[in-house]
């Protein structure tokens, strides 16, 4: 309760975020569409938001599980990451009381992290390329250009290398239309496509193996007594490709990483220097494992809802020097993330 307490109180610090993206959006239509979803609409562009909700209590879960992971990996550099929402950079002053301000929520979670545990602030340097595309506007993830920018900011934190945008290959897949179609119901969000531009690694050499997971549906008893019930079940594939090529116009742009959520996935690259990485994700940690096959040897990744091992095991086997959870905002404040990073300690035991 303590930390609960403490963290509802740093709720109260300051935090200023620029309004420099938000200003553009002042005079245009802004509504509110099904479930909350800010929708932000003029003659040429659109941007649809996930509002945010602050659970102080989800939140001291997030951090607890942190602390240990750090008491059962003592040797790996343990770190967090928490990555906000476009709601953070791109909500106008008209609609502010439709969601919680994400600013002074991450800024005062990451002041009070567990000992030993190393917070990885992306705020400031996101807020500095906000006029970037470095967030969907027609999907609830990032860009992949935000998730680099995120990722530099954790190698300087971890003291590795980190390869400069020069040693990639952009790749675009054209007129994307992402999940806030179809989780706005807003039809006007379909009307203005947008590019996924995503970046390919040329200056390192990198070999990925991929875990596959299922759910597959059994039924148990018979008449009234018949239940329907939904398995996880994995499969290991041979050495596959990290990036997955989806033909222009396709919704699935964001699933070019690792094919998507359901895979557990290791990279093993050309660069030496005894780092192991770990990244506990959700789907916005997709997009950051290719921005660092230049700054660790191996990097190896994890959903929070998917994973049929035991994690003491897979840690020691895989010889994990660096442990992140990179997790959005709305997932790091969600009960169940924390309840799947618990269990993935004693599962399987």
């Amino acid at each position: 309760m303590n930390r609960i307490l403490l963290f509802t109180i740093c709720l109260a610090c300051s935090f200023m975020l620029p309004h420099d993206a938000r200003a553009q959006y002042e005079s245009d239509s802004v509504r509110r569409a099904h479930a909350g979803i800010i929708v932000i609409e003029n003659d040429s562009n659109i941007r649809a938001m996930e509002p945010y909700g602050v659970n102080a209590r989800g939140l001291a879960a997030y951090a607890s599980i942190m602390a240990k992971y750090k008491h059962t990996f003592p040797q790996s550099n343990v770190y967090c990451m928490i990555i906000p929402n476009a709601v953070a950079f791109y909500c106008p002053d008209t609609a502010q009381t439709w969601t919680q301000d994400e600013g002074p929520v991450i800024e005062g979670f990451l002041g009070m992290l567990p000992e030993g545990v190393h917070p990885v602030n992306v705020m400031p340097t996101l807020i500095d390329h906000s006029s970037e595309p470095i967030y969907a506007r027609t999907d609830h993830h990032w860009m992949p250009l935000g998730a680099y920018y995120a990722a530099e900011e954790f190698a300087f934190e971890a003291q590795v290398p980190f390869l400069p945008l020069s040693c990639y290959r952009t790749d675009t897949i054209r007129n994307f239309v992402g999940t806030m179609r179809m989780f706005s119901q807003d039809k006007a969000v379909g009307r203005v496509p947008e590019d996924f531009v995503y970046y390919i690694p040329t200056c390192v050499d990198y070999q990925t193996r991929r875990t596959v997971y299922t759910y597959t549906t059994y039924t148990t008893g018979r008449g009234r007594h018949k239940k329907t019930h939904k398995a996880l079940t994995a499969k290991a594939q041979p050495e596959t490709t990290f990036f997955r090529r989806y033909p222009d116009g396709s919704a699935g742009a964001y699933s070019t990483f690792m094919g998507g959520d359901l895979n557990q996935t290791s990279v093993r690259t050309s660069t030496k220097n005894g780092r192991r990485l770990l990244i506990l994700k959700d789907s916005y940690g997709n997009a950051l494992p290719c921005c660092l096959f230049g700054s660790f040897e191996e990097v190896h990744v994890v959903d929070c809802r998917y994973f049929l091992e035991n994690m003491v095991d897979f840690v020691r086997k895989n010889g994990i020097t660096d442990i992140l959870f990179a997790n959005n905002l709305i997932h790091a404040s969600s009960p169940a993330t924390s309840r799947s990073y618990e269990t993935y300690l004693t599962q399987y035991k």
